[in-house]
């Protein structure tokens, strides 16, 4: 798990090298401390993908109602751009004027070729693809949802 998780870009080689060294140099393993913040996606095919994706394009409110995502998040994929902080204070790259928002949210970091999604211990919680997540890889066409906001990447 942490060779995959450093393979997708969840983790820096220093924090790689940092947890192998970890998990060498004890007796016993705690396999949840070394990597129990992290999330891996298998691939989704076929029907499964299909209904997925059905289902993520929908969105309830608190109220029931069902709504569409509103707000395309158009990320950079060539890595000018290496880190980006979400939230709803005025400082941050990505601003979202929701009061579900914490007001520093998320940060999306570049490596690898890919963004990584890091939830900074929010209020409301960060999910990706209807998953609560703390980190995971973002691909083009995941929906997340950061508090009550509502987001596509792109």
């Amino acid at each position: 798990m942490l060779t995959i998780a450093y393979g997708e870009g969840l983790l820096s080689e220093d924090t790689f090298l940092h947890r192998l060294d970890h998990a060498l140099g004890s007796g016993q393993i705690d396999a949840g401390g070394l990597v129990g913040d992290l999330m891996t996606r298998a691939p989704v095919s076929g029907l499964k993908a299909r209904l997925l994706a059905a289902v993520d394009r929908l969105h309830l409110t608190r109220a029931g109602e069902l709504v569409q995502p509103v707000d395309l998040l158009a990320l950079d994929w060539t890595g000018v751009v290496p880190e980006l902080l979400v939230g709803r204070s005025r400082r941050c790259d990505i601003v979202l004027d929701d009061p579900g928002v914490s007001r520093r949210h998320a940060r999306l970091v570049f490596r690898d070729g890919s963004w990584v999604l890091q939830d900074l211990q929010s209020t409301n919680g960060t999910t990706v693809n209807g998953v609560q997540v703390g980190r995971c890889q973002l691909r083009p066409g995941d929906s997340l949802t950061l508090g009550t906001a509502c987001l596509r990447v792109d």
